[in-house]
């Protein structure tokens, strides 16, 4: 049971959906692949946009998903090294969980780039074209991490506290799970909105940096299961790099853009 004391909502939750031919299929997978094929479907929709054929978006998107879950394993196993040395054949039973999404974003991004410069295509107009949708895959990812119990921060007394049992016995948490869903929802919003009055190229990509940046270096501090590296959060001190650089990145192209208009 998931219980939900500060709206009166208690939820029986399993985190496995149904089994196929004798395979257990889970909620996260389910929440993960209609992330993906949702933010593939409304990227079409949008199809064409800043000159980039959809053709050649769903190609990119393809490798870029696929290396990047190799990405966001690698990623988590790293900072678990010493577990998985013990057993390393663990590493590849994906089953068990075990993906970090900046490990995904890092390796997606990097496919992106290389087939845009083989392809002789600008990677800031695709970045600019598809990271909205990015962001809606976040937001509904996440709710894999509710449907596993996982992902959660740290004992909180506010009205939108999580009940959950844990090895600790029953705790209530703060759902950080949906407070990013919530947040990358927000996202997605403003940037989809945005890409109808784009100012400059990598105008939006910056701004998903930007906001991601924030939300995850806010959020990660909260959560109980963050990859550590001795003392130091991982994530979030990457986060706060992303915040940081972004934040110059969007300065430097305002100013130009700015200074353009005032000369025209």
């Amino acid at each position: 049971m998931i219980y939900f004391p500060g709206v009166g909502l208690a939820l029986k939750i399993n985190s496995v959906a149904f089994c196929l031919f004798g395979i257990e299929i889970y909620w996260y997978a389910i929440c993960i692949v209609f992330g993906i094929t949702l933010a593939l479907t409304l990227a079409y929709f949008t199809k064409d946009k800043f000159g980039i054929p959809f053709s050649f978006v769903f190609e990119t998107m393809i490798f870029a998903i696929l290396l990047g879950f190799v990405g966001a394993r690698i990623y988590y196993v790293a900072f678990h090294l010493k577990e998985y040395m013990i057993s390393p054949v663990r590493i590849f039973q994906l089953r068990d969980g075990g993906l970090a999404i900046y490990g995904g974003l890092i390796i997606g991004a990097i496919v992106i780039i290389v087939r845009c410069q083989k392809y002789k295509i600008s990677s800031l107009d695709f970045l600019d074209y598809f990271v909205p949708f990015v962001s809606l895959a976040q937001a509904i990812g996440r709710w894999g991490n509710f449907f596993n119990k996982e992902a959660y921060g740290e004992k909180t007394t506010n009205v939108f506290r999580m009940g959950i049992d844990t090895v600790n016995g029953y705790q209530e948490v703060h759902p950080t799970f949906l407070y990013e869903s919530l947040a990358t929802f927000l996202i997605f919003l403003f940037l989809k909105k945005l890409q109808k009055s784009r100012r400059f190229k990598g105008q939006i990509f910056y701004l998903y940096l930007f906001c991601y940046g924030a939300v995850r270096m806010l959020i990660e501090n909260l959560r109980m299961d963050s990859l550590m590296f001795k003392n130091l959060r991982i994530s979030q001190i990457l986060s706060v790099a992303i915040f940081v650089i972004s934040s110059i990145m969007l300065l430097k192209n305002y100013r130009k853009y700015i200074l353009e208009e005032i000369s025209n």
